[in-house]
């Protein structure tokens, strides 16, 4: 099992089932998510503060980055093996995984897909992992080209 990787896209989401912006780099807020993203809350504590999607299943399904609505696309192949509680270093931030991400009843709608109960099903098991922002180096930015690093919950050092 590969233990890091990289992101390769970041999107923020400004409304509810908008079309995600991509951009070159997002400042993660502790326990809040990204600045600017819909999914960034205000009262801390969601479990639901970015959603993390490999890019093996973008290409599976013939999708681009941000087409799931995820915040951060990385190439990191053992992410949907990983249990809640991971950490994960991603440029400046450490992310913990809280679970899969279910997919949603309207994600086929949003793309346009022509059987959105079978394009539901076929993201089963596949959406991601949701994670909480639970802190930040420096600034606190994570950028396209930034790698991603499993951490040990411990010391919170690279593995």
């Amino acid at each position: 099992m590969s233990t890091s990787g990289r992101v390769i896209g970041l999107q923020i989401l400004v409304e509810h089932r908008g079309q995600p912006e991509p951009v070159r780099r997002a400042k993660a807020l502790v326990d809040l998510g990204l600045e600017g993203d819909v999914h960034g809350k205000k009262k801390a504590g969601s479990r639901r503060q970015v959603l993390i999607v490999d890019r093996a299943t973008l290409e599976a399904l013939g999708l681009r980055p941000g087409d799931l609505r995820e915040q951060i696309t990385v190439e990191f192949p053992a992410l949907e093996t990983l249990p809640s509680g991971t950490l994960l270093c991603v440029g400046e931030v450490t992310c913990e995984l809280t679970g899969p991400c279910e997919p949603c009843t309207h994600i086929g709608q949003s793309l346009g897909v022509p059987d959105t109960v079978a394009f539901q099903q076929a993201l089963q098991g596949r959406r991601g992992q949701l994670a909480r922002i639970v802190a930040v180096d420096g600034e606190g930015f994570i950028r396209v080209g930034d790698s991603v690093t499993l951490l040990t919950s411990s010391d919170l050092t690279p593995v």
